[in-house]
């Protein structure tokens, strides 16, 4: 075994650029392997984190009506939430808190400092909602929302490029939105990956909002339920209030739809194993082109060797040592390929996690399953060139020229 071993490594080291291309597929195939399952478990890991962050009692409406193949032209439109709605939520037993959100865009200004920035529309309420954090300052107040008084809270991105820091030393100040002044009274803590686009808003008042923007459609609404228990009467509750809001039949379908926290999850992970497997496909595809250019690489190499195949057999070799030996050299051609596809792999993985700052996740499952893929591809493909050598006839191959 070990001259065989030593004969396939010859043989390889003969023609090392040939090798090396024919190795390319399964490295770029084992390498994706590996990049890919590393980014779907950090990515899976760091949504389920952050969801929970969300709190076990979030509930998110939204305008929603099921798309209907066959009446789509006559379908109707999802109503936006008004300010009644919210108010109503408010006062159901079994909610603690409503946080309304409508958005709009404006040019937003301090000194010479300009900002395109989303502005949020919403209550007082919505960082304790979406279990969000002040760094500086304060809250709307209920008497600011209700009077509409001009008052912001600047996410951490948008205080930076406005001000240059997000610190306590901004508030106070005051901004234009619109050409309109705003008096900051709060600044953001920098948000979680999945809400990051948040550090570049601005929160305003909802009713400063609408009296601001003239029509600023309420399109989500974010209610806390008094305690986990009580997640799915809160959740009856609002539905029963919305429909009745929205003046429904009974055999009318809803209008919006009220997601839970577990509901995200379940959501957000399936769209997330869905694009793994697409990814992996893909991968595997690679793999397998890799695999035809071994099986290919090594029928040339029958070729060129039949007169030492055929030398072989007459001084005694058996037809197994030969298919052993092409078989060998065609797991030896795939396995190097496996080994330096796992390092550039990780290696992939952690410049995407440096520069794109895309969260990663190694185990050991997907090194294993690669390493053992690798060789499964070299016999896989290397059976066929090995039995045609193997069954060459020592007077034919000593003839051949």
């Amino acid at each position: 075994m070990l001259e065989t071993i030593r004969v396939a490594l010859s043989s390889l080291r003969g023609n090392l650029l040939r090798t090396v291309l024919t190795m390319l597929g399964i490295i770029i195939g084992i390498g994706a392997v590996i990049a890919i399952m590393a980014i779907g478990r950090g990515t899976t890991a760091s949504i389920t984190k952050e969801i929970n962050g969300l709190g076990s009692n979030l509930l998110m409406i939204y305008p929603y009506i099921p798309y209907d193949e066959d009446n789509w032209m006559t379908m109707a439109q999802p109503k936006d939430f008004t300010l009644e709605d919210v108010k109503a939520m408010k006062k159901l037993p079994s909610v603690a808190d409503v946080a309304p959100s409508a958005m709009s865009s404006a040019k937003v200004t301090w000194n010479r400092q300009v900002l395109n920035a989303q502005i949020e529309g919403t209550s007082g309420a919505f960082y304790r909602v979406k279990k969000q954090s002040l760094a500086y300052g304060r809250t709307f107040t209920s008497i600011e929302e209700d009077n509409r008084v001009n008052v912001a809270i600047l996410g951490s991105d948008a205080a930076q490029t406005l001000f240059g820091q997000s610190s306590a030393k901004t508030i106070g100040e005051t901004i234009q939105i619109k050409d309109i002044p705003f008096k900051v009274v709060g600044i953001m803590s920098p948000a979680d990956a999945m809400r990051s686009y948040t550090n570049k808003q601005i929160y305003i008042p909802i009713t400063t909002g609408m009296n601001m923007f003239g029509q600023m459609d309420i399109q989500e609404m974010n209610a806390s339920a008094v305690t986990f228990d009580k997640i799915d009467q809160a959740r009856a509750e609002i539905q029963q209030l919305l429909r009745s809001s929205h003046k429904l039949k009974p055999a009318d379908q809803d209008d919006f739809q009220i997601m839970t926290q577990s509901e995200i999850m379940q959501m957000s992970t399936g769209v997330n194993d869905t694009m793994n497997l697409l990814l992996l496909g893909v991968a595997i595809i690679s793999l397998i082109i890799g695999g035809v250019g071994i099986m290919n690489i090594m029928l040339v190499s029958v070729t060129e060797r039949t007169r030492e195949i055929g030398i072989r057999k007459a001084i005694g070799a058996q037809r197994s040592n030969i298919l052993t030996q092409f078989l060998t050299e065609s797991v030896f051609i795939s396995l190097i390929g496996g080994i330096i596809g796992i390092f550039a792999g990780i290696g992939g993985a952690k410049l995407l996690e440096k520069f794109a700052s895309m969260p990663i996740e190694f185990s050991y499952e997907p090194i294993i399953y690669s390493f053992t893929s690798s060789v499964l591809v070299g016999i896989v493909f290397g059976v066929y060139p090995a039995l045609k050598a193997s069954k060459l006839k020592p007077i034919d191959a000593l003839r051949y020229e």
